[in-house]
C-alpha cells in the first residue's frame, strides 16, 4: 500500500481548476519540506488534492502555513519539448491537517472547518528533531519521601540477606 504523511510548508499557493470531462475539482500546489541533510537545500514537491478536498484546500490554505500531509506518492513522466522524458513525483493528498490543529479530509461526508476540529494526539512539531536533549534530572533524595508501610522496623527480617 503506497501512504506517506509528510509535514511541510506551503510555498505555493493553492490553485483551484476543474476536469474537463464532469466538472471535478482539483486543488494543486506545492510545498516544501526539510532535506535529509542540513547541508542540503529544502525539498519541493507538487501535490495534488481531488473532489471536496479540493476546495476545502483551495478555500483554507495559503502560503506559509505548516501543513500535515496525508496521501499517496507516484511519478509522473512528463514529455518534454526538447525530446526527452522527465519524471516527477507527485503527491496525492487524502488528508491535511494545519499544524495548529485544523483538519480535512476526503472522506468525510460533511464539509470540515479547518479551526473546529481538535488537534491529532500523534502530530509531532516540525523542529522536534532540533531542539537538544536536556539531561535527565533525578530526584534529590530529600525530595524522595518513603510511605511509612515500607520504613523498616527491627521485626521486619532484611530480604537484601536473602540469598537468590
Amino acid at each position: 500500500m503506497n501512504t506517506c504523511i509528510l509535514m511541510a510548508r506551503i510555498v505555493q499557493a493553492p490553485e483551484l481548476r476543474y476536469t474537463q470531462d464532469n466538472q471535478t475539482p482539483v486543488a494543486s500546489m506545492i510545498v516544501e519540506f526539510e532535506a535529509g541533510r542540513e547541508e542540503d537545500p529544502p525539498m519541493t514537491l507538487k501535490v495534488v488534492g481531488w473532489g471536496n478536498l479540493a476546495t476545502d484546500i483551495q478555500q483554507g490554505y495559503q502560503v506559509g502555513d505548516r501543513v500535515i500531509l496525508q496521501g499517496s506518492l507516484r511519478m509522473n513522466t512528463i514529455e518534454r519539448p526538447e525530446g526527452y522524458k522527465e519524471k516527477r513525483a507527485e503527491f496525492s493528498v487524502s488528508r491535511i491537517y494545519k499544524q495548529d490543529g485544523g483538519f480535512s479530509t476526503s472522506v468525510s461526508s460533511s464539509p470540515s472547518t479547518p479551526a473546529a476540529s481538535p488537534r491529532p494526539s500523534n502530530v509531532v512539531p516540525l523542529n522536534y528533531n532540533k531542539a537538544p536533549n536536556p539531561a535527565p534530572v533525578a530526584p534529590s533524595p530529600e525530595s524522595v519521601t518513603v510511605p511509612s508501610d515500607f520504613a523498616s522496623s527491627d521485626d521486619e527480617p532484611d530480604l537484601d540477606e536473602i540469598p537468590f
